[in-house]
């Protein structure tokens, strides 16, 4: 009897099975093969990580079963939060699926955790029948339409970017079911459906595929309808006393309106409730090993957590809570989850299937014939020195070698992403020689094939030997690592970016001629009979600017949200004169910044080759996956070391992105061609951190690694001084003591700077002058504005790490309202798993009284705060203790926004989080989530507080950005407060204040531009910013895109379009996503498209009135007279030069478009003989 009919054979007599000696990631094969005989399986794994690994496992073996999941809420149990809308949608859309399977006789295969597993769920009548077909070119009410939306529990939003959302722009609905991987865009024409197109929330730009039919399901587990809100009310009475009306969860039900966490009373909306099995007819029970334990520890936590509820509501003065916390009044468990006791009783009257990986002792037991590959002894045994003529490579080769020789089952090499998996292959290949191919699915293998070794990407920990295949994985051959996060579009998460950092009404901005007003709002002016919308400005004496929003170019933010700045006046000559002077000082530095890179590039240095094989090795060593940033910028930094000429590279990426990594290996190079290295940090703690981990990955090399701060003992420094001037030792970890004048290098060849602008430029120049030809790679968190990216090339060798390496759980993100209940659990659960806490208040003020709160929120934990008012020493003895793990909360200011990388701190809480900029919170929330465990982020505000729409958006839009898998850096962003950092050593902030963050990097960038193009004369001088005048509406109207933030952000945008092919782009995106473009958005496209090529051709103003076109020159000074005398002659006097130096156009026009294209050709030609110019 094969193993497969055993099974059968099982299935059919028995009960209860045990599947022993099946590892981790065997138990979706077997399952497969089970499904295969009609059976419905329910797969219980041990937690939400092992279910994502199931899920991704199964897509290897079998591509084609339906597996659905059922994940718990990403909330614990009685939390004041939703779960994520994402999430909601997914679960209710597999409870659909599940309604309508139900009628039929087709087995289902669904995956679940634990709190899933006993959560109570409305029964599968309620999903049944609820769907909605619509076929294209078919006509259905429009109006009917959307009301099915909304009472399927669909939001309306002004962008979609998740399920379970929809968006109206006129004919065009953009809508997110959950049942689609994509959301897809509906264009009706009245009532007819023209077309379905799937569209990329990201860009927001339908792709070339078109759908026939949409089927539209369900997106919630509650419907507030009348006849839910009606049983929510009766139960709410029923349960709580009829005091309880008075709630705020009752009222907001009452009004239909959704309130935070409401999904915990479930129950009472239904008449009854059922459970997940009860959505499959007679399915077989698989349990993951130790899932059962899970189980048992899932019922204790929803006891506990419901025990600390209901004494938070008894107590008159509640413990947990701070005094304006809204009440919570707890439902019984066995009203939201299954009880223990039914529980057991499923359990003994179901077919169930336990995996173990062990050897079991039932009779029913079956040997599914996995075993483990035990690497880790024979790892251990080689670096104990035990095993001394072999290494593991050579092992773990003759066992691949073996395996193959054998024709035994299919082997597979598995890793954690493309690049590792080739470098995986490589390696091996240098020990023997084998034939080698990628596959995705199990399917893709040839049976035939014995003698090829498969390699895959799965999330396999350990591998295995199997009668039927084989694994072995990265981690096997190269020890424990992450795995790293989805690529993303970086050009559309940055558009995305945009479109919620609009302008707000009382920002302070910057006009390019008039300098810093206050932003009023947007307004539609009447402009001889014609709309148009401006930005209004006010400034000193209550002057107001009008500034048409063709010309937002020519503004910019002046700062931070909540600068305070004294307003410019209209008309007065001080902005102009504050301009020059920092004009002036910004050639100084551009000039400085060029001189560097003259000099540097007539310097020589000797050339530092990679040991390649050696090289390969240490790189192996990093225990997470390279992200293609960290692989390009070392590539780039290899090239530098290869070259003649010193290296001096700026690598500027967040804290924890992976510079440290580019560090090490830079490190590596230089000491194994025998040149020492010195890495030089700012704080001692922050040198002690490299140290550790310089000491952790060279310790298998020999090469020495020495450390000089403060914390290293005179005896053990001097020694270390000697041993670097004898050449004992290669690598030195320092603070500023490697600038010391009685410390001697014996042959320097690399010097690693982390966070430059905490040095002087002297200092640097210095060794340099000691030590000449010294490579330099410069390290720092300080973003870079893209403004200033592409300017720098060629002056400075800049490189960007705009992805963050690891986000194998992205850190999950609440808004919520502050509640004691949660932020005691969130604390104490980071504690009681080893790690530590952040908690970050806006103001100084904040810590005092929120540390007594806290001291009795969580009496059991250590709590010491952390300020920009502390002495250095102060501070760094606080950092150093919560480095050390000597406390177990960190309460602070925003100081802890960069800085140490405490990979045992992964929860967050932001006390007054709508206090903070949206930069701000992403910079914080970057500080948690960098290890192998779940990051947590908190983001509270006061309870019954009305944050306005602004915070609220700036909130909620982390956990955008997050479900659309968006890594990148905000910081980087253009809106950075930040600035550009200290680029040449030099204190800027100075001059920064005289004219605006946005307007000084913009500055510094002409600076630079200028002075590699030769003009220094067009730097000198304000350039051209050309108006327009136009007959007809320009604007973008409110019946066209109805969201304020939104519309500014298309103007914003369309004011940055250089050209015809950036303005066609636009024009198809607003096409796309808005509809057919209404005659005022056309007027102004064409007034954008007009306005670049007046720039070009010199000209300050274009005027299209109704008898004629008057053109004016910037300054009524045009480059080339010769050729305008000529243009002027050949025009057959449709073209007039008039006494006031403007050019007067005209010609017998009968349509607009045809004077329009007109204009544009003459424009082209003056701008084409504005580039000849003295020709």
């Amino acid at each position: 009897m094969t193993f497969f009919q055993k099974i059968s054979q099982l299935l059919n007599t028995e009960k209860k099975i045990h599947f022993n000696h099946t590892p981790k990631g065997y138990e979706g094969f077997l399952l497969k093969k089970i499904f295969e005989q009609n059976t419905s399986i329910l797969y219980i794994a041990r937690d939400d990580s092992s279910l994502n690994s199931f899920k991704n496992t199964m897509r290897f073996y079998a591509p084609n079963v339906p597996l659905l999941l059922f994940r718990g809420p990403d909330t614990v149990p009685y939390d004041r939060t939703s779960p994520k809308a994402s999430l909601t949608a997914e679960r209710t859309e597999t409870l659909f699926v599940l309604s309508e399977r139900l009628k039929t006789s087709t087995p289902v295969f669904v995956a679940t955790s634990p709190q899933a597993f006993l959560q109570r769920i409305p029964p599968p009548s309620f999903f049944q029948g609820r769907s909605l077909f619509l076929k294209k070119e078919e006509t259905f009410s429009y109006s009917e339409l959307q009301n099915f939306l909304h009472q399927e529990g669909y939001r309306r939003v002004e962008v979609v970017h998740e399920p379970g959302e929809f968006a109206i722009r006129g004919g065009i609905l953009d809508l997110f079911t959950p049942s689609l991987s994509t959301p897809v865009r509906l264009d009706f024409f009245g009532d007819h459906l023209q077309t379905l197109h799937p569209f990329d929330p990201l860009t927001q730009l339908k792709n070339n595929a078109s759908l026939s039919e949409l089927k539209i399901t369900p997106s919630h587990e509650i419907l507030l309808d009348e006849t839910s809100i009606r049983l929510f009310r009766t139960q709410y009475r029923e349960y709580f006393g009829a005091s309880a009306t008075e709630d705020a969860l009752y009222k907001a039900i009452t009004e239909k309106r959704l309130y935070p966490g409401y999904e915990q009373w479930m129950p009472l909306f239904f008449d009854r409730m059922n459970n997940l099995w009860d959505y499959l007819k007679n399915p077989l029970l698989a349990f993951e090993f130790q899932a059962t334990e899970s189980l048992h520890a899932t019922e204790e936590s929803i006891q506990d957590h419901y025990e600390t509820r209901r004494q938070d509501v008894t107590q008159k003065t509640p413990k947990h809570s701070f005094s304006e916390t809204e009440v919570y009044r707890p439902l019984p468990p066995q009203l939201l989850y299954a009880s223990p006791s039914e529980v057991q009783d499923l359990l003994k009257s179901s077919k169930t299937l336990q995996f173990t990986p062990f050897q079991a002792s039932q009779e029913t037991d079956l040997d599914a014939g996995g075993k483990l590959y035990d690497w880790s002894s024979l790892r251990s045994k080689i670096k104990a020195g035990v095993l001394k003529e072999t290494t593991l490579f050579e092992e773990i080769s003759k066992t691949i070698s073996t395996h193959l020789q054998k024709k035994q089952s299919p082997l597979i090499l598995v890793g954690y992403s493309p690049s590792s998996l080739q470098r995986l292959s490589h390696l091996l290949k240098e020990h023997f020689s084998f034939s080698f191919k990628e596959i995705s699915t199990l399917t893709e293998i040839d049976p035939s094939d014995e003698n090829t070794l498969y390699g895959s990407i799965l999330p396999l920990e350990q591998g295995f030997e199997t009668p039927f295949l084989s694994f072995i994985t990265e981690q096997d051959i190269l020890g424990e690592r992450l795995i790293r996060a989805p690529k993303v579009n970086r050009k559309a998460a940055d558009q995305i970016l945009e479109e919620i950092s609009s302008f707000r009404t009382g920002d302070l901005l910057v006009h390019v001629h008039h300098g810093i007003g206050r932003y009023e709002g947007l307004l539609t002016l009447d402009i001889n009979g014609n709309k148009h919308d401006c930005l209004a400005l006010s400034y000193d004496g209550g002057d107001k600017l009008f500034v048409p929003v063709e010309n937002m170019d020519i503004l910019s933010r002046f700062g931070s949200e909540g600068s305070v700045h004294l307003l410019d006046k209209l008309g007065s000559a001080q902005w102009q004169a504050r301009k020059a002077r920092v004009k002036k000082r910004l050639k100084d530095i551009a000039e400085k910044l060029m001189a560097i890179a003259a000099k540097r590039a007539l310097e020589t240095a000797p050339s530092l080759e990679v040991p390649s094989s050696l090289y390969e090795e240490f790189c192996n060593g990093f225990p997470f996956v390279e992200t293609d940033d960290q692989l390009r910028v070392c590539k780039e930094v290899i090239e530098d070391l290869s070259k003649t000429i010193p290296m001096d590279r700026l690598v500027c990426g967040d804290v924890g992105f992976g510079k440290t990594e580019i560090a090490l290996r830079a490190a590596f190079i230089a000491a194994t061609a025998g040149k020492q290295v010195s890495l030089v940090a700012p704080t001692t703690l922050l040198a002690r951190q490299h140290f550790k981990t310089f000491e952790d990955r060279f310790k298998h090399t020999n090469l020495k690694v020495v450390e000089l701060s403060r914390l290293v003992p005179s005896k053990q420094a001097k020694e270390n001084r000697a041993a670097l001037e004898k050449g004992e030792a290669q690598i030195l970890i320092s603070t500023h003591a490697a600038f010391s004048k009685s410390l001697t290098f014996k042959d320097l060849g690399l010097l690693i700077i982390d966070e430059e602008q905490h040095f002087g430029v002297s200092q640097k120049d210095k060794l340099k002058e000691k030590y000449p030809p010294l490579h330099i790679l410069t390290l720092t968190a300080t973003p870079i504005p893209r403004t200033l990216q592409m300017s720098l090339s060629g002056v400075r060798d800049l490189s960007l790490i705009t992805t963050p390496p690891v986000d194998r759980m992205a850190v999950k993100t609440f808004v919520m309202p502050f509640d004691g209940v949660t932020i005691r659990e969130a604390l104490l659960r980071e504690h009681f798993r080893g790690g530590q806490s952040f908690y970050v208040a806006p103001r100084v003020e904040d810590l005092v009284p929120l540390k007594t709160q806290l001291s009795k929120l969580v009496p059991e934990l250590k709590i010491l705060c952390a300020h920009g008012q502390l002495t250095p020493n102060a501070l760094e003895a606080v950092m150093a203790a919560f480095y050390d793990k000597k406390c177990d909360v960190l309460l602070a200011t925003n100081i802890i926004e960069s800085g140490l990388d405490v990979a045992s701190a992964n929860t967050l809480i932001i006390h007054k989080a709508d206090y903070f900029g949206l930069s701000q919170l992403y910079q914080l929330r970057g500080r948690v989530g960098r290890s192998k465990v779940r990051g947590y982020a908190y983001l509270t505000y006061s309870p019954g507080k009305l944050i306005t729409e602004n915070a609220k958006r700036r909130l909620t839009v982390l956990e955008t950005l997050d479900t659309l898998g968006v890594g990148f850096s905000i910081a980087s962003h253009d809106m950075d407060i930040r600035g550009a950092g200290n680029l040449v050593g030099e204190e800027q902030s100075g001059h920064i204040k005289e004219v605006g963050i946005e307007l000084y990097q913009h500055l510094l960038k002409e600076a630079i531009e200028a002075l590699k193009s030769g003009d220094e004369a067009s730097f000198r001088e304000d350039t051209a910013s050309a108006q327009v005048s136009y007959e007809g509406a320009v604007m973008i109207p409110e019946t066209y895109v109805s969201d304020l933030s939104l519309r500014l952000s298309l103007y914003k945008r369309l004011s940055n379009l250089r050209d015809d092919g950036e303005i066609k782009i636009f024009a198809d995106e607003l096409m796309d996503r808005f509809g057919q473009i209404p005659k005022p958005v056309q007027n102004l496209l064409d007034v954008v498209g007009l306005k670049r090529l007046a720039e070009k051709a010199g000209l300050e103003k274009v005027d299209l009135g109704p008898k004629g076109v008057v053109l004016t020159f910037y300054k009524n000074i045009f480059k080339n007279p010769v050729g305008l005398v000529d243009l002027l002659n050949k025009s057959s006097g449709t073209l007039k030069l008039r006494p006031d130096h403007k050019l007067f156009f005209v010609k017998g026009w009968t349509h607009q478009k045809n004077r329009l294209q007109d204009v544009r050709n003459l424009l082209m030609m003056l701008g084409e003989l504005s580039q000849k110019e003295g020709v």
